[in-house]
């Protein structure tokens, strides 16, 4: 499988999805990891400690959500991430849908076949 692991972009979030160690324990099951370039910087961890544990870094969100099976997040996808979550791609995070019709629409939405 291949996991992606974004850097968080809502509002005074600075945790991030999965610590190295996480990515170490994907890595030697023979999972692709992508990290999205300084998405653990605010939790502590470089893009080096990623690379060390076998994390390829990406420069973007986009590129992290494009190539991934599964995005690992923290918080629930906020509007600019909507359409960048594609058909049959795992969302593993916090959904708070009865507190937000928007975000459950777009989730609904990510099922029409785009591209």
């Amino acid at each position: 499988m291949i996991v992606g692991v974004p850097k968080e972009i809502k509002n005074n979030e600075s945790r991030v999805g999965m610590t190295p160690a996480g990515v170490l324990e994907l890595t030697k099951r023979n999972h692709t990891v992508y990290v999205q370039t300084t998405a653990g910087i605010a939790s502590g961890f470089s893009d080096d400690d990623y690379q060390q544990v076998g994390a390829q870094i990406l420069p973007s969100i986009d590129a992290v959500y494009a190539e991934s099976d599964m995005i690992v997040k923290v918080k629930e996808p906020i509007p600019e991430e909507y359409n960048l979550i594609k058909e049959d791609q795992v969302v593993f995070t916090y959904f708070h849908f009865a507190a937000d019709q928007e975000l459950t629409e777009a989730m609904i939405d990510s099922n029409d076949h785009r591209t």
